[in-house]
């Protein structure tokens, strides 16, 4: 903030209200979506949260943006991987019907926040944006902490450990090259590379958590991939073809 502070300066009050309100929206994604963990399994609120490509695509046809058959086709399928690896492990009581309502309002969130984003990030850095927009969401979890009496303090060294690895690999890597991306691709995109996040997060979850992932996520896990290689070689192929190569 203090090294980009003349980028900050330079921002319209659209463009300012905009940062703020991604901010907000990322608060929004995280509040509910951490919540979900404790309710669901790990790849059903994956799964769900990943469900912002569908919220990326409603926004995109709102808007009246076409959406390329390619991606529409690429989408379902990967979409259909989502399903099926949320699938495998359905959980029926309240208390899991309840994380997963948490993770989609999660992906919703998520969808504002890379759809706001975009609107920024053509006249700011990744450094300024995010420095503005990580505070914004800072400071709104903060307020919500302190108002509904969460603890701040007072955890073990070991989870310490394991928050400041979610701030450096999650936060600081994970979310800021989201969002250097959004200068150069599109939210629907970017959402749609996040789909791999959820048979990653099913073996992960395996390995350290003890949940197993059955031979459905490994069958979703194939479907998203193909629905990724859909979008990327039809829309590469005409860019190559006008370029010459």
């Amino acid at each position: 903030a203090l090294r980009r502070r003349h980028e900050l300066r330079a921002l319209t009050r659209r463009e300012l209200l905009l940062t703020v309100l991604a901010g907000v929206a990322l608060a929004g994604h995280f509040a509910p979506w951490v919540s979900s963990l404790q309710l669901t399994t790990v790849a059903a609120a994956t799964a769900l949260v990943t469900t912002q490509l569908l919220w990326v695509i409603a926004a995109d046809a709102f808007r009246g943006v076409a959406v390329e058959r390619s991606v529409a086709l690429g989408s379902v399928l990967a979409v259909a991987g989502v399903l099926v690896v949320s699938g495998v492990d359905v959980s029926v009581s309240w208390r899991a019907v309840t994380g997963d309502l948490l993770a989609i309002a999660g992906g919703a969130f998520a969808a504002a926040y890379l759809l706001l984003g975009q609107r920024v990030r053509t006249r700011l850095s990744t450094t300024a944006y995010t420095a503005a927009c990580y505070g914004t969401c800072a400071t709104v979890l903060l307020v919500a902490c302190l108002a509904s009496g969460t603890a701040l303090g007072g955890y073990p060294a070991h989870d310490w450990v394991l928050i400041a690895g979610v701030t450096i690999c999650a936060q600081f890597l994970g979310h800021s090259l989201l969002n250097h991306l959004l200068a150069v691709m599109s939210p629907l995109v970017i959402s749609m590379l996040l789909l791999l996040e959820v048979p990653a997060a099913a073996l992960l979850a395996a390995v350290w958590l003890g949940q197993a992932p059955a031979w459905g996520v490994y069958a979703g896990l194939a479907l998203i991939l193909a629905g990724l290689a859909v979008v990327q070689v039809t829309r590469v192929q005409p860019a190559a073809e006008t370029t010459g190569r």
